[in-house]
């Protein structure tokens, strides 16, 4: 089964937003949530327990639930906004921001010892950055994760590597580090991928 970032999200009920990215605990190698934005109001942020995921694809997740339910689920994020003041904020000279004009800060609520991986999220080798986290494949009973998702190469023409979780050295705040080398990443067999089709 595939965790998509940035995936249409649908209830039983209907259409309800995408996804913004996956939580998961690092030591045991689970997925435990989505955090899903809503269409309407936008900005709103849910934590979706990765039990009430019924089925999905790359680009696809369906909820065993209804939109109701979400809207009851814990909120993920919330944005604060701060006025800047009358000498600007705290950005140093050349950048500046217009006297009047508030700074949006985000502010996720992750679940203790978990951590959140969102898509685009740098992908290290033993030797150095060798691409960007697309998704992740998980086992559909318990969602212990089975392999990363990795997209590598130019913006214009990537490449998919899936990397399985056991060459993953350690997982930190928006980082996966692998125990590979860029060399060793590259020659890893290729897994294709089950896409919706439209």
């Amino acid at each position: 089964m595939d965790i998509p970032i940035n995936a249409k999200v649908t209830c039983a009920d209907g259409s309800y937003g995408r996804s913004v990215c996956v939580i998961l605990n690092p030591v045991t190698e689970q997925v435990t949530h989505v955090a899903v934005e809503a269409q309407e109001p936008v900005d709103v942020k849910r934590l979706v327990p990765a039990g009430l995921i019924r089925e999905s694809t790359t680009d696809f997740i369906q909820l065993a639930c209804t939109k109701a339910d979400v809207e009851r689920l814990q909120v993920f994020s919330e944005t604060e906004f701060l006025p800047a003041g009358p000498y600007g904020t705290s950005l140093m000279w050349p950048y500046a921001l217009p006297e009047l004009m508030n700074l949006a800060i985000e502010h996720e609520h992750i679940p203790a010892d978990e951590l959140a991986i969102h898509r685009g999220s740098l992908v290290e080798a033993k030797d150095g950055h060798v691409g960007r986290v697309d998704e992740f494949l998980v086992e559909p009973v318990h969602f212990h994760i089975t392999h990363l998702v990795m997209r590598h190469g130019h913006l214009w023409d990537p490449t998919e590597i899936t990397i399985p979780v056991g060459q993953i050295n350690r997982i930190e705040a928006d980082t996966v580090h692998l125990k590979l080398t860029k060399h060793e990443v590259e020659a890893l067999p290729r897994i294709p991928i089950r896409r919706r089709k439209n």
